[in-house]
């Protein structure tokens, strides 16, 4: 008796600390968001996705230019990043599943999924801003691709990991060919999986200002051009605050808060297709 009033005393200790960090965790969430919406919310208005970014003591302006970029170097980044993931991830849980390259592989990946964007963006700039002399768009794209490969590679494998050995086996027995198993079997059971870490991956490269600033740069116009210097949210929020202007000021909260939004959105997809995926 003296054990079970022990065991249970010690229980709710645990649980009550448990249940303590999680609400002060989520006490600093909540008010980083309510920070965000109090100072952001204000300065939201159709300029914001129709006006470029002002110069320095001009009234009013946005982000369109801003904006523009981001979609542009994160759509770019994606296409390059998700296809590789994708083949690597397959490679490691399918074809190489117990061959030592596949631990190296996994090992590597591991050290990308760590590695401080700076460092990424440091090494695109030597290896395509540098070389080339100058800044611009697909550099950017590059060094954001680099953060989404692990990402779609770590989700792939562990996606298709979970796929029953039970499935394979039944499409061999009929005869397929391996490739044919694969793309009609393992990827359509671990399709919102793969999704998932897509877009986990666009949600984390959505703030990342390091790389970008070794790459792309930012410039105040509207620019299509990916080879030439190119605005981009995180970059010009970075900017932004450095200044006292006050209307710049504004610009970047309210550039912090559709960024904030944009990648909970992104993440409460990503939760909504994984609990499908499980019902």
């Amino acid at each position: 008796m003296v054990t079970y009033a022990a065991r249970k005393r010690k229980n709710s200790i645990t649980m009550g600390l448990c249940t303590s960090a999680a609400l002060f965790g989520i006490l600093w969430l909540l008010l980083i968001l309510g920070v965000l919406v109090w100072e952001g919310f204000s300065g939201l208005s159709a300029a914001v996705f129709t006006e470029i970014t002002p110069s320095m003591g001009s009234v009013g302006g946005g982000l369109l230019n801003a904006i523009i970029g981001s979609i542009m170097m994160t759509f770019v980044a994606v296409l390059i990043g998700t296809p590789l993931g994708v083949l690597a991830g397959t490679y490691m849980a399918e074809y190489g599943r117990y061959d030592k390259l596949t631990n190296v592989v996994r090992f590597i990946n591991d050290i990308l999924l760590s590695a401080p964007s700076i460092v990424i963006g440091l090494f695109i700039y030597e290896v395509l801003v540098a070389p080339f002399g100058g800044f611009s768009g697909w550099a950017g794209a590059a060094a954001l691709a680099v953060i989404v490969i692990p990402v779609v590679v770590r989700t792939t494998e562990d996606m298709l990991l979970l796929v029953p050995g039970q499935l394979r086996e039944a499409a061999t027995a009929l005869g397929l060919p391996r490739s044919i198993v694969i793309r009609q079997v393992a990827y359509k059971a671990a399709l919102a999986g793969i999704v998932t870490g897509v877009l986990l991956a666009v949600a984390r490269v959505s703030g990342e200002t390091a790389p970008l600033l070794f790459t792309a740069l930012s410039n105040n116009f509207l620019s299509w051009d990916m080879t030439q210097p190119i605005a981009s949210l995180p970059v010009v929020i970075y900017n932004f605050t450095k200044t006292p202007d006050e209307n710049m000021q504004q610009l970047a909260w309210t550039g912090a808060l559709l960024i904030t939004f944009t990648v909970l959105a992104m993440s409460i997809s990503a939760r909504a297709l994984s609990t499908r995926k499980k019902k």
